[in-house]
């Protein structure tokens, strides 16, 4: 935001100037508006003079700039006022008679007639809006705790000590670490599409084609795939042509060949963006109707105020209390996902189909799709470890809030082991554009670590109808082979198969019991 001269200068009324100078100890006496304001910006800008404005400020005064610093030095007005009362513009006489700095209307009001806080509008993602900011240099003048996200539940506090605050916790319970099978997973998506041409509905994959991939999936989690479908268009690596969903060659390539914490990033980026995959739909418990306002609804503009938020709220690398995060959210910036801060267009229904419509439903609306943020998608894509009602920042979750580098690891190399009766055993340390490969012409068998495939008669054949012919997978078995030779029953098979599919071969093992006893007359 601005700094305080140019507060002064455009944002404050000149009637306010005596007032502030008799504040901050300032001597204005003689002065025009131009002459006084430098003089003005010095004295407050002074350390020990904000030192003792700041001791003669009320806790809940206190707690409303930790409030604005906390979330970036500014927040609409309109939030702001909700939890502070508003601020009664005064001309001087009004000034000399209701005096303000001594009988404040409210708690905003206090702060304005001090010179801490000023309006002035900004063009949001929503629209133009009226802001309450904090001077940038001021706030660094003043004696913020460093713990200065205090008095977030209620501005009526007067103990600061008992308010909730998002700091870190040190017993948590049930955690599950996050991980990057987000990337296994999204490979499996693409080389089912390969495969499938699955038909698409509404905006995901049918039920039966979900049940189908759960088989195959590390996390086999239905809202998983649902996620990993919409972030997979997101982020320009699925298309739709028909009705029908394919990988996009050239950027699902691209993507599949990159190293694990580049794949990640692509996936976070592309939710992160993402107006297709709505978030709030997914909530469990909540049942969004369809036309109206929320046709309207920009999930990429809720995540990012939300994201933007977290990232000046939580700690960076200690866990965190999410009810205190949401609480936090919810005196910060309630109307994150709501233009105008609507409460009353939206129709929302819960498991018991009653609509939730009002402030009062926040908790059941925003709060959930709050926890949802964290608990699913941050989680499925790395981002954040859960436990029991709390979350921790992960090193992929720190650069994506845009706290640190982004990491970039060295991958772990494997290859492919083929065995003598056609199973491929892949680990995920294979690199996944190969995993991909070696899933167009084998039958799947299971997902783990390793993955595993069979090369036999069903799996050519599928390779066959995607113009992959046996020359192909032999010369991508070499590959994976290095020195050792192709063994001889799948050459056999690759041979017997070159020409078309005119016999049923494939790969067996056979088991030969030999004995010394005499043989049965029977």
């Amino acid at each position: 935001m601005r700094n305080l001269q140019l507060t002064l200068q455009e944002d404050t009324d000149a009637a306010l100037l005596p007032t502030l100078a008799k504040v901050w100890k300032a001597t204005i006496t003689g002065l025009d508006v131009a002459g006084s304001i430098p003089v003005l910006s010095a004295a407050m800008l002074d350390q020990a003079r904000a030192e003792a404005v700041w001791d003669g400020l009320t806790d809940e005064g206190r707690g409303a700039l930790q409030m604005l610093t906390g979330s970036g030095g500014k927040m609409p007005k309109a939030m702001f006022t909700r939890v502070f009362g508003d601020i009664r513009k005064m001309g001087a006489a009004q000034i000399e008679r209701e005096k303000p700095l001594q009988n404040p209307a409210s708690v905003a009001e206090g702060l304005y007639y001090r010179g801490l806080i000023a309006e002035a509008f900004e063009q949001a993602d929503t629209g133009p809006r009226v802001v309450v900011y904090v001077p940038d240099d001021l706030a660094r003048a003043l004696p913020l705790r460093k713990t200065s996200y205090s008095n977030l539940e209620e501005s009526t506090h007067s103990d600061t000590e008992d308010t909730p605050t998002v700091e870190s916790l040190e017993d948590v319970q049930h955690i599950q670490q996050a991980d990057t099978s987000v990337v296994d997973d999204m490979t499996t998506l693409l080389a089912y599409l390969q495969l499938a041409n699955p038909m698409v509905a509404g905006d995901m994959l049918a039920l039966g084609d979900r049940a189908a991939l759960r088989n195959y999936l590390l996390k086999p989690n239905d809202e998983r795939i649902i996620f990993l479908f919409g972030v997979g268009i997101s982020a320009d690596l699925i298309e739709i042509q028909a009705g029908k969903a394919y990988p996009k060659r050239a950027e699902a390539r691209r993507w599949l060949s990159a190293g694990r914490a580049a794949q990640v990033k692509m996936l976070a980026e592309g939710w992160h963006g993402s107006t297709l995959y709505r978030d709030l739909w997914h909530v469990v418990g909540l049942h969004p109707d369809p036309g109206g306002e929320l046709d309207e609804y920009d999930a990429a503009v809720a995540r990012d105020t939300v994201l933007e938020l977290m990232k000046n709220l939580v700690p960076k690398q200690e866990w965190w209390s999410l009810e205190v995060f949401i609480i936090a959210v919810k005196e910060l910036d309630p109307d994150f996902q709501r233009p105008g801060g609507d409460y009353d267009s939206w129709y929302i229904r819960n498991d018991e189909n009653e609509y939730l419509k009002g402030f009062e439903s926040w908790d059941a609306v925003e709060g959930a799709l709050l926890e949802f943020y964290v608990t699913g998608p941050m989680h499925w894509l790395g981002l954040v470890d859960r436990a029991e009602d709390a979350a921790r920042l992960t090193a992929y979750g720190r650069a994506f809030l845009g706290q640190s580098a982004w990491p970039n690891p060295a991958d772990p190399e494997d290859k492919i082991t083929v065995k003598d009766d056609g199973t491929l055993l892949i680990s995920r340390k294979v690199t996944r554009v190969d995993r991909f490969q070696a899933a167009r012409f084998t039958s799947w068998v299971s997902a783990g670590d390793p993955y595993v495939y069979r090369l036999d008669a069903a799996g050519i054949q599928q390779a066959g109808d995607q113009s992959i012919n046996t020359g192909h997978i032999a010369s991508f078995i070499s590959r994976a082979l290095g020195d050792a030779p192709l063994p001889a029953a799948i050459a056999q098979l690759l041979d017997n198969w070159s020409g078309g599919a005119t016999a049923a071969v494939s790969l067996e093992k056979l088991l030969v019991l030999r004995t010394t006893a005499p043989r049965s007359s029977r």
